[in-house]
């Protein structure tokens, strides 16, 4: 089986349970049996959480991305937050993190305040961490390690980053996901991260509603495609596909603290 541990099932199908089941059920008859599907925004985690309550096989994670600091006040959203996370579906704090990417909207201190915030909830409530970061490699290790204090531990999810930034982060305890961007013709530098981080520290996901992988590039993107990363892994790797599914089954399972196998 397969986890896919970073979906945003709430965007999927214009958030219809109906047919999220269905998605769910056609991600089951490959082998992916459960979810995470994550919150990045406040407004959003209710329907989050409620994908969570219906279907048991999906899970939850609760935060704010850093391209939606904003739109709340910063201690408004970590209350809001630290209450959301006592919930029994929450299994992770985030999607949090920096984003240096979008130049129009960048409050670099605000992002800082929220994510260091976060970092001390995910502590505090003895949850992992789902961390972005775009175009601030050197920031979000020293966020992670001056706030954190080697305490903190998490994913840094669709990594897209060097080879060093996954070192530092390896240091610091967390894992690396990897997403369908592996599969893409123009990614042989980020194929060589893969090949780098060790198959215990390596976890898959599809991002999904984004970044569908080959063969599936310009369609909406759902958890089943997570059986293309995984098979790139094993290309990668050197290793049976059946062997890749287990080893990251495992790593998820013990982050996330949810060992239970649906269906």
């Amino acid at each position: 089986m397969l986890i896919d541990t970073h979906c945003h099932l709430n965007y999927l199908h214009g958030g219809d349970l109906d047919a999220i089941e269905q998605t769910l059920l056609e991600a089951a008859s490959v082998g992916v049996k459960q979810c995470i599907s994550i919150g990045v925004d406040l407004a959003a985690l209710p329907d989050v959480i409620a994908i969570g309550e219906r279907f048991p096989q999906v899970k939850v994670s609760v935060g704010v991305h850093p391209c939606d600091v904003q739109s709340v006040p910063c201690d408004d959203a970590l209350s809001q937050l630290s209450v959301l996370a006592a919930h029994q579906d929450v299994v992770a704090i985030g999607e949090c993190g920096l984003d240096y990417y979008r130049e129009d909207s960048l409050d670099k201190d605000l992002q800082k305040k929220y994510f260091s915030g976060q970092i001390e909830l995910a502590m505090s409530c003895a949850k992992p961490l789902v961390v972005h970061t775009r175009q601030a490699r050197a920031d979000t290790i020293d966020v992670l390690r001056s706030v954190g204090r080697n305490d903190a531990r998490g994913v840094l999810h669709c990594f897209t980053e060097t080879k060093e930034m996954a070192a530092q982060a390896l240091d610091l305890g967390f894992y690396i996901s990897f997403s369908g961007i592996i599969t893409f013709k123009n990614a042989e530098s980020l194929r060589d991260v893969v090949r780098y981080v060790p198959m215990e520290r390596l976890l898959v996901e599809t991002d999904s509603p984004y970044l569908a992988p080959v063969p599936y590039r310009g369609k909406e993107n759902c958890p089943a495609y997570v059986v293309e990363v995984a098979k790139q892994v094993a290309l990668l790797k050197n290793l049976s596909y059946d062997a890749v599914c287990l080893q990251t089954t495992s790593n998820a399972q013990q982050l996330f603290g949810w060992p239970e196998i649906c269906g």
